[in-house]
């Protein structure tokens, strides 16, 4: 029973850092919250917070088959592959692995749980378990920094005529763009729109409860909102001044209903009406515009965030695992994950695969990633500490 506290406490300090790292943490949490039996109110409770962004995206008739792959992305054996389980794995398992496994002739291995605490210790002791692994970027360039722990990628093998430089990086490829941006609800502004963080700002033109996201749980507050607010154009947002953003942050503060730990919050309080406006993920928001939430989004000065997939140090099958992140990354793997859920691809021939209705509600339509800024996960590797260590202080001033 002590074991299971402590194993929920840490489950509510991890690092929530992208929307399919803060749901399997959710998954694990509710686990053992029901290993506790606090009974079904709790757990309901619970799980009204934490939610389910994929619960409610209706699988389309047809994906985009996979019909043939490059020879250098055949071969035989295994890859062990490591991502977040639930109903995003599951996408991933229809998007990815098994056309993977059918034409490559590689068979695809999962598991559960990235961590690159796993990795480090994996990569110590000489007994590394997966072959690739999904993560947000910061954590791959933080544990970089403490030493060889990463394969490099193998672009050899990789579609980069079709993907932006941005996506790729020297240890990892990104594979999964989302949105941090504006969520509002339509009914709230007499007709008007928001556009842009300064509106975010204005509570005299745009009435109303804000939520975003903490500088706590795991997750960093909004500084770049909070300094294209001022007037900073998104090219020009980093290196981010932290003394500007946080007072920019004191302005919007007596507005700010909820500073949120976990991703199906804001959506929450914003289809409650207990907010007219807030920052989230766009997955959250497209789940409650699937059941009928009056809310749209804002995308002018969003960011473009990504998860990514990286190759630890010493992996078994490492040319497996090169083979594997080059074909998730071709433009009809990536254009059948974008239709199972609502996130963005990295290579831009997947538009060709994706009707426009979908497009509309992807952060990397071509009319929707241009009004985006690329978040920059090298700064916020290097100056998260820095950013936290003002957070709890700042929120009692």
């Amino acid at each position: 029973m002590l074991e299971d506290r402590k194993f929920i406490e840490s489950l509510l300090s991890l690092a929530l850092r992208s929307p399919h790292a803060a749901d399997y943490g959710r998954r694990q949490f509710l686990r053992s919250v029901g290993r506790l039996a606090l009974g079904a109110g709790v757990l309901t409770n619970l799980s009204r917070v934490f939610g389910n962004p994929y619960a409610l995206a209706a699988e389309p008739a047809t994906l985009p088959e996979v019909t043939s792959i490059p020879e250098r992305l055949k071969g035989k054996g295994v890859v062990r592959v490591s991502s977040y389980g639930g109903a995003f794995q599951e996408a991933q398992r229809k998007a990815y692995f098994e056309p993977f496994e059918r034409l490559s002739g590689i068979k695809v291995i999962e598991s559960e749980g990235p961590d690159v605490v796993k990795v480090k210790a994996m990569v110590d002791t000489k007994n590394v378990e997966w072959d690739v692994a999904e993560f947000d970027l910061a954590d791959v360039i933080n544990l970089k920094s403490k030493g060889d722990y990463w394969e490099e990628i193998d672009y050899s093998l990789v579609d980069t005529g079709n993907i932006d430089e941005a996506f790729t990086h020297k240890y990892a490829l990104d594979m999964l763009p989302y949105g941090q941006v504006c969520a509002y609800r339509t009914d709230a502004f007499k007709g008007a729109k928001p556009d842009g963080w300064a509106d975010f700002w204005d509570t005299n033109k745009f009435p109303g409860g804000r939520t975003m996201p903490a500088g706590s749980g795991g997750l960093v507050p909004d500084l770049e909102s909070a300094t294209m607010a001022t007037g900073v154009p998104m090219e020009k947002v980093y290196p981010i001044d932290i003394d500007k953003a946080y007072a920019s942050l004191a302005k919007i503060k007596p507005a700010v209903v909820k500073w949120w730990e976990a991703g199906a919050i804001p959506a929450q309080l914003l289809n409650d009406k207990e907010v007219t406006m807030g920052i989230a993920w766009n997955g959250r928001i497209a789940a409650i515009q699937a059941k009928g939430a009056p809310v749209e989004v804002s995308w002018r000065q969003g960011a473009l965030r990504t998860d990514c997939w990286a190759v630890p140090k010493g992996a078994p099958n490492r040319e497996n695992a090169m083979k594997f992140t080059a074909f998730i990354t071709m433009p009809v793997p990536q254009a059948r994950l974008s239709l199972l859920i609502p996130y963005g691809f990295v290579n831009n021939k997947a538009v060709d695969y994706l009707p426009a209705d979908r497009l509309s509600v992807l952060p990397t339509a071509p009319e929707i990633k241009k009004q985006l800024y690329v978040y920059n996960s090298e700064w916020w590797a290097a100056n998260r500490d820095k950013v936290i260590s003002r957070w709890a202080s700042w929120l009692l001033q």
